[in-house]
């Protein structure tokens, strides 16, 4: 019985030492089928893209949806963005995120979302 508790605790103790990691699929609060536009901000040059079609934005909810964020063990405040992506149903904004940061948390991501978003935010202009 001891050794079995000692093997308990020593499990419980290991499956809390890996990074946290999170998705927008997770993040997401609601269905993200019924995102109806997709909004993204270039945080470099002010400049912003839209779209309504929704085969744009269920192919692109679909290549991003499983795209691990892992928490950066680095939470001190940063100024700044890449990109600024924000999700809405009709008119109501439902959920927004950068590249590197969710709600108050930063994070990097694996494989990297850069080069999805700068295509996506490419072809909106």
């Amino acid at each position: 019985m001891k050794h079995t508790l000692l093997a308990l605790l020593f499990l419980v103790s290991l499956t809390g030492c890996g990074p946290e990691t999170t998705s927008i699929e997770e993040k997401y609060n609601g269905n993200l089928d019924k995102v109806t536009k997709i909004e993204i901000l270039d945080g470099n040059t002010g400049e912003s893209a839209s779209t309504k079609d929704n085969e744009q934005i269920q192919a692109f909810i679909n290549e991003i949806k499983d795209v691990k964020f892992i928490r950066d063990n680095d939470q001190s405040k940063r100024d700044g963005f890449n990109y600024s992506i924000t999700f809405y149903q009709e008119d109501d904004q439902k959920f927004q995120f950068a590249l590197n940061q969710i709600d108050d948390d930063y994070y990097y991501t694996n494989p990297d979302i850069n080069p999805t978003i700068e295509d996506f935010f490419e072809g909106l202009k």
